[in-house]
């Protein structure tokens, strides 16, 4: 049993950082396999294919960064600062991924939703669900902020949308320019989309 848990870690961890350097379509069972040291009679013991696979590894990805978004975005932390440690994560991310691969990577759960939304519903639906998470944390800051008196009172649910159809965005097009400057109109775009009274020190570059 415990070796039947490792090797389904080993393909939960392969397969995230396989699809999310290059793409769901470009990685094969058998890259996977190969990558995570494991044989493909164990792969489809563990997984019936290799959507099953990405649903799952994804999946386990958002737990294990969860704990971090959960101190990020933290009630204990005032509004603002919760905005600018948000970014700073995602620029931090994004470099270490830069200097490792040679390319901005993007976000994991857009590039994968991007690339199937339309061919996979399971995997659609995972992606949808992983952004509903995410509003979750948005949601509670703008409402926050209103509660301060640093934003005008607003439908909290409509500007968290708002703030993370923004982030996809400039994720994405970073993604496409291969540019981590691009990355740096995140904080400023947000600041804007939210109108906040009072500046903040932007996020470090």
């Amino acid at each position: 049993m415990k070796q039947e848990s490792e090797t389904k870690r080993k393909l939960l961890e392969t397969a995230v950082e396989l699809i999310w350097q290059s793409s769901y379509g470009a990685v094969s069972v058998d890259d996977i396999c190969t990558k995570a040291g494991v044989n493909k009679g164990s792969f489809y013991y563990a997984f019936k294919s290799k959507s099953d696979l990405a649903v799952a590894a994804y999946e386990r990805f958002w737990e294990t960064k969860r704990p971090i978004m959960d101190q990020v975005f933290s009630s204990q932390v005032p509004p603002l600062d919760r905005l600018t440690a948000h970014y700073n994560l995602v620029l931090a991310d994004q470099k270490e991924k830069f200097r490792t691969y040679g390319k901005v990577l993007g976000c994991p759960f857009c590039s994968l939703g991007n690339e199937l939304s339309t061919q996979d519903e399971s995997i659609r639906k995972k992606v949808e669900h992983m952004s509903s998470r995410m509003l979750k944390y948005l949601e509670a800051l703008v409402r926050d902020l209103a509660a301060e008196g640093l934003i005008e009172p607003c439908n909290a649910s409509q500007v968290a949308s708002e703030l993370s159809f923004y982030f996809m965005g400039v994720m994405m097009q970073a993604k496409i320019e291969n540019n981590l400057k691009t990355l740096e109109q995140l904080q400023p775009g947000a600041l804007r989309i939210l109108n906040v009274k009072q500046t903040i020190t932007v996020a470090a570059t």
